[in-house]
C-alpha cells in the first residue's frame, strides 16, 4: 500500500498558518507520524544532490581511508561506521555504511566539546569531535555537509513551532515554546548519511539470497529523538556511474526511481497497515520520534518504520543515499518528569548498539 503523506509549505510555517487539524493528521494517534515540506530554500535541491553523490564517493574510499575516519571512542556514532550495528535478527549490519555528524553549529565549540565531555564521561557518541575526510579526497563535502543540515534544522525548528502551539492547546502546564527551543538549542543533534551498498555488493545480503526479509535495509524501529528531518533518497547507478573521489567535485546521474518498485520508506501506520511512503526530491519530510511522542504526553505518536531494498538481482549495482537528521534534546533537557534525555537516550543506545 502506498499513501501519500500530509503536506504543508515551507511559507505556512513561517507564517504559522498550520492548523491543528493538519497536525493531527500528520502525526496524531490515527496518522502515519511524517510531514512532508514543499517550497524549499533555493538551492536545496543542488545541495541534496551534491551531498547524495558524496554518500557514493566515500563509501567507496579504500578501506584504509575509511579506517581514518571510524571513531571507536564515540561508539561508532560519529565518522564512518559498517557492521557496528546489529539487526533484527542479531546479526552485523553491512547492508548500510553511515556517516555520523554531531552538526548543531554549537557544537564545533572546542571548549563546549570539553565540557560535554567531563559532564558527560559515557555519552561519547554525543561528545566526541566531529572526523572529517581530508580536503583533497572529497573537496567540499564538509561545507555541502553543514550547509544542508543547516536548512533542515531550520525547518525542523518551524515544525517545532507549530507542534508547540498545538501542545499548549491541549496540554495542560505545557510550557511554552519548549519544543522550539530543544530544537534550536541542542548540541546533541546528529545527522546520519547514509549509503545502502547494491545487494550484489553487501555481505550478508548476496543475490543469491533466498530468505529476503522486507525490512533488510533498515529493520522496523521508532527513532528516540524529537523530530527526525530526511531527504528523499537518490538511487544510483554505480555501474553505470562508478563513484570517484578526487580534487574534482563532481555530481552522479540520479535514477529516476528505485529499479524494485517496492523498495524504499515503509511506515507501519496505526491501523496496522504497512504503508510506503514516497519524498518528493524538492521536499524534506519530518517524522516524529519517541521523545517526541513523551514530550507531548502522546498527543503525537512516533512512527515505526522501515526501508526494504531491492530484492535480490533486481536492478543490478543500484544503490540508495539519504540524509537524516535526529533532531535531539540536550542531554540535561527532561523529556518526562522521571528522565532526562540522556536517562532516554541510554536506554535506547545500548538496546542497539
Amino acid at each position: 500500500m502506498e499513501d501519500t503523506a500530509v503536506t504543508v509549505s515551507l511559507d505556512d510555517l513561517r507564517q504559522g498558518n498550520i492548523e491543528f487539524s493538519t497536525l493531527e493528521q500528520a502525526f496524531g494517534p490515527s496518522s502515519l507520524g511524517i510531514i512532508l515540506v514543499k517550497d524549499l530554500p533555493p538551492g536545496f535541491a543542488e545541495l541534496r544532490h551534491k551531498l547524495l553523490s558524496y554518500s557514493s564517493s566515500l563509501a567507496s574510499l579504500p578501506k584504509d581511508e575509511l579506517a581514518k575516519l571510524e571513531s571507536p571512542a564515540s561508539k561508532w556514532l560519529v565518522g564512518w561506521s559498517c557492521g557496528k550495528e546489529t539487526l533484527k535478527n542479531g546479526r552485523y549490519d553491512t547492508l548500510k555504511g553511515s556517516y555520523y555528524v554531531n552538526c548543531a553549529p554549537p557544537f564545533e565549540d572546542a571548549a563546549l566539546q570539553k565540557s560535554l565531555s567531563e559532564k558527560y564521561p559515557s555519552f561519547s557518541e554525543y561528545t566526541a569531535p566531529n572526523v572529517w575526510p581530508a580536503e583533497d579526497l572529497l573537496p567540499g563535502f564538509e561545507r555541502s555537509f553543514r550547509e544542508l543540515c543547516k536548512i533542515i534544522m531550520d525547518t525542523a525548528v518551524l515544525v517545532a513551532r507549530a507542534c508547540d502551539k498545538y501542545a499548549s492547546e491541549y496540554i495542560s502546564d505545557y510550557k511554552e515554546h519548549y519544543l522550539e527551543h530543544v530544537v534550536k538549542s541542542s548540541v546533541s543533534t546528529k545527522a546520519r548519511l547514509l549509503h545502502y551498498f547494491p545487494s550484489s555488493e553487501s555481505s550478508g545480503h548476496p543475490e543469491t539470497q533466498t530468505n529476503f526479509d522486507e525490512d533488510d535495509w533498515c529493520a522496523t524501529h521508532v527513532d528516540h529523538g524529537c523530530l527526525t528531518g530526511l531527504t528523499s533518497a537518490m538511487f544510483v547507478d554505480e555501474a553505470a556511474n562508478p563513484p570517484k573521489y578526487s580534487d574534482e567535485i563532481y555530481t552522479l546521474p540520479e535514477l529516476g526511481s528505485s529499479p524494485d518498485s517496492k523498495a524504499g520508506l515503509y511506515i507501519h501506520s496505526r491501523s496496522g497497515a504497512v504503508t510506503k511512503v514516497s519524498i518528493p526530491r524538492d521536499h524534506l519530510a519530518f517524522q516524529t520520534g519517541e521523545a517526541l511522542e513523551v514530550i507531548t504526553e502522546g498527543k503525537f505518536k512516533a512512527v515505526p518504520h522501515f526501508v526494504r531494498g531491492s530484492a535480490p538481482g533486481v536492478g543490478g549495482k543500484v544503490a540508495r543515499n539519504t540524509l537524516a537528521i535526529f533532531t535531539q534534546p540536550n542531554l540535561w533537557e527532561m523529556v518526562d518528569k522521571k528522565r532526562d534525555f540522556a536517562a532516554f537516550a541510554r536506554e535506547i543506545v545500548l538496546k542497539n548498539h
